[in-house]
């Protein structure tokens, strides 16, 4: 599958700004600054679309990105950053879980975690979440080119046990300068399109 067009369709704070389409919705969830704009921008195949930053929580709304006239790819505010505060951590806090207990649509999280160190307690809490409440989930190392090669496999391994995933649970390294992982990912949105 190849994403032919992409629009940022629209920008909501509450559930009565998401679009009505019905058109079927991933979720890109993840820390503050673990790369879900390079994610987006990758899958995508546009330069900078979705606005990186050096300074995490940039993200402060859903950001709905129609794909194809098919599907939208949605970006959430990052969670775990400390500079943000308290007050504005929980307004995302329940905006995401808004998001997450009334999208009917929703066929696919995309957790994104930094894949060069452990995650954190917020990933933890993050995935303990989807899986408490059955939302299928599919975990997305980043900066996979950041990496040794010789700590790959390990690295691997302290995701898993950190995260205590299922066996069934998928694990993909990511890449947005090398963009490995992205065909993987095309395919899981593509299965699931014709599901």
């Amino acid at each position: 599958m190849k994403i032919e067009s992409s629009n940022l369709n629209v920008i909501a704070v509450r559930n009565t700004q998401y679009p009505t389409d019905n058109k079927p919705e991933f979720l890109l969830v993840g820390r503050s600054n673990v790369g879900k704009s390079s994610f987006i921008n990758t899958l995508i195949g546009r330069k900078n679309y979705a606005k990186t930053s050096s300074t995490p929580g940039k993200t402060q709304t859903l950001n709905f990105y129609i794909c194809n006239d098919d599907f939208y790819l949605v970006d959430v505010p990052g969670y775990g950053y400390a500079s943000v505060d308290k007050a504005t951590q929980k307004k995302f806090g329940l905006m995401i879980e808004e998001y997450l207990q009334e999208r009917t649509n929703l066929k696919t999280v995309f957790m994104l975690i930094d894949g060069r160190i452990k995650p954190t307690e917020n990933d933890k809490l993050m995935y303990d979440y989807l899986k408490y409440y059955n939302i299928p989930v599919t975990i997305i190392a980043t900066k996979y080119d950041k990496i040794k090669s010789s700590q790959r496999d390990k690295n691997m391994q302290t995701i898993k046990e950190a995260l205590k995933l299922d066996s069934n649970d998928l694990i993909i390294y990511f890449s947005s300068i090398t963009k490995k992982g992205k065909e993987e990912i095309l395919d899981i949105i593509e299965k699931q399109l014709n599901d």
